[in-house]
């Protein structure tokens, strides 16, 4: 059960969350295209299609599930945080407002086990205003919000000009153990550089050049996954 409220700062002035534990147990998390250029730094960008057909970018953190290998204890190890796990327990919702479009409003899941009143991080200043750990939800909070709304022209872009493809990522850990990785999509590197013309000055004027460049460059990142993978494994 969750018990979703409004945040306001009078009825939560002494609301405290913790970050520790974010992505805790996901080896993958759905990424938009807002945060592409922070996200292909630190993680492997693929796509995957739903049962509806519809594409969705997702950043790969683990090779087996339940698994995040950029999560060591309480110890975050990548520069970045995407979106949906830096938001906490924190959520957008649309405020009906009388004869004015729906305004959106941060609310909170007061259930969630990272929401305290003591330890962790304030929500809010002792004197009302947004402390640092409320501005980083709101950051991420706005970058899913406006993500949301740009994947699916940024996929109907991608396919217009024959990128999308099938991807296999194959990872040889060592004499015995060994992933083969068949159910994603990606960029396709030959497809990319190929465009000339209309179709890769149409894929410039839309924003989207660069969101494939940096999907075809963050597959780099599968050799940082399998440093991870070994460490810890020879750790365990």
């Amino acid at each position: 059960m969750t018990n979703v409220v409004k945040l306001i700062n009078v009825d939560h002035a002494g609301l405290r969350v913790v970050a520790a534990g974010w992505g805790d147990g996901v080896n993958q998390v759905p990424v938009f295209p807002t945060e592409f250029e922070a996200v292909q730094r630190d993680f492997p960008i693929v796509f995957h299609r739903g049962t509806d057909g519809a594409f969705e970018a997702r950043a790969l953190m683990g090779l087996d599930r339940g698994e995040n290998l950029f999560l060591d204890g309480e110890r975050w190890r990548a520069r970045y945080v995407p979106a949906l796990l830096a938001r906490g327990p924190f959520t957008i919702g649309l405020e009906a407002r009388a004869g004015s479009a729906p305004e959106p409003m941060i609310y909170v899941d007061l259930d969630d086990p990272r929401v305290m009143s003591e330890g962790g991080e304030p929500v809010f200043l002792p004197h009302g205003g947004n402390a640092p750990c409320l501005e980083r939800v709101l950051d991420a909070l706005q970058t899913a919000h406006l993500g949301h709304a740009a994947q699916g022209p940024m996929f109907a872009a991608f396919a217009a000009a024959g990128l999308i493809e099938p991807v296999r990522i194959e990872a040889q850990l060592d004499d015995t153990l060994r992933y083969d990785i068949a159910d994603f999509h990606t960029i396709g590197v030959e497809a990319l550089a190929s465009l000339t013309g209309s179709a890769l000055e149409e894929l410039h004027r839309q924003g989207w050049l660069a969101a494939a460049v940096h999907v075809v460059s963050s597959l780099g990142n599968m050799a940082r996954l399998i440093a991870l993978k070994n460490a810890r494994r020879a750790g365990a």
